[in-house]
């Protein structure tokens, strides 16, 4: 479950990024987020992954008070979000089998378990004869799905997908949309956030409109594909609709700074991602264990062909730089 209760936001400039947002998301539901740009989405999902902190109001999720949360149990809560980029985030030197797997070994899960669990979701997202396929290899709609099966194996309980359409075909759009909208159905609670207002009317569903930093507009409508609303206006009031679906996008958007009440900065910009940075929003050290003396994970006998043991010149203390660089690092042998 997410809920935010009279949630307020304020940039040390000033800018007021959400203003007393109170917001419920139940287990199992698919939700929209519309809003033009600037109007306090990307915030939200901030919030959602602990990367920010709320100037006042509380934050659940997933049964986490987020307000209260140590930095250290941030790891923990993250295991139970699935995140869906928009620039899909794939490491380049890795299969579609070693980029989904890879989420399932920073997290130390069991070798049967990767190997049942990893080719399942890729089934499940239609790329069985992509396995062994590099991502610039395969197709922005592929890639697309490759970076959903990744935000899945975890089988977390929300998976949060940030303009998961905005770099693949449009006619691809929908495909991607009816992939979240099949893994909602066997229970996973999806809250995706777009500006293609095309696919909210074509879908229908929850739709939650903010603008300004408010939430004006959150109600469930019929999706013209259902044939059954002709009329939309004589459902819900035109001004309504009009905020739901609205096209106008704005030109600038707020200054992203600090967060005023924020002491300790949590380092995970999701702009700037790494490779490292994923295992840390989707991953982390399991509870109850040490922090890994290698940033890498023992190879996975002969399903991952990447050599990810510690031979490379990387220190313990590496810098994100390096570990990214050796992270992508062909191994010997290795397909070109």
């Amino acid at each position: 479950m997410v809920e935010l209760k009279n949630v307020s936001v304020t940039y040390s400039s000033g800018v007021d990024a959400l203003n007393n947002v109170s917001l419920k998301i139940n287990d199992g539901d698919f939700a929209f987020v519309v809003g033009s740009s600037g109007a306090g989405k990307s915030t939200m999902i901030k919030l959602l992954l602990k990367e920010i902190d709320a100037t006042s109001g509380v934050v659940t999720v997933n049964g986490y008070n987020l307000n209260k949360l140590k930095k250290r149990k941030i790891p923990e809560f993250r295991r139970t979000l699935g995140f869906v980029f928009q620039d899909f985030r794939l490491i380049p030197s890795m299969t579609v089998y070693e980029n989904i797997a890879f989420v399932l070994r920073v997290i130390d899960a069991p070798i049967k378990y990767i190997r049942k669990r990893v080719p399942y979701v890729i089934s499940l997202v239609g790329l069985h004869a992509k396995t062994n396929s590099y991502p610039d290899e395969l197709s922005g709609g592929e890639k697309q799905r490759v970076a959903i099966a990744r935000a899945l194996v975890n089988d977390p309980q929300l998976i949060i997908a940030d303009e998961p359409t905005g770099n693949i075909d449009p006619e691809l759009s929908y495909e991607i949309v009816e992939l979240l909208k099949g893994i909602n159905d066997q229970g996973t609670t999806i809250l995706m956030v777009t500006h293609e207002h095309d696919l909210v009317r074509h879908f229908g569903g929850r739709i939650i409109n903010i603008t300004e930093g408010e939430i004006v507009f959150d109600e469930v409508i019929t999706g013209t594909n259902d044939e059954i609303l002709a009329d939309m206006d004589t459902e819900i009031p035109s001004e309504a609709m009009a905020a739901a679906i609205s096209e106008a996008e704005r030109i600038n958007d707020p200054p992203q700074e600090e967060i005023v009440n924020t002491e300790d900065a949590i380092d995970l910009p999701i702009e700037n991602m790494t490779a490292d940075d994923i295992i840390s929003a989707i991953g982390g050290v399991p509870e109850g264990k040490s922090e890994p003396k290698s940033p890498f994970m023992p190879k996975v006998a002969d399903n991952i062909d990447v050599d990810l043991t510690e031979t490379s010149n990387v220190s313990t203390a590496a810098t994100p730089e390096e570990l990214l660089a050796a992270l992508t690092e062909k191994t010997e042998g290795g397909a070109e």
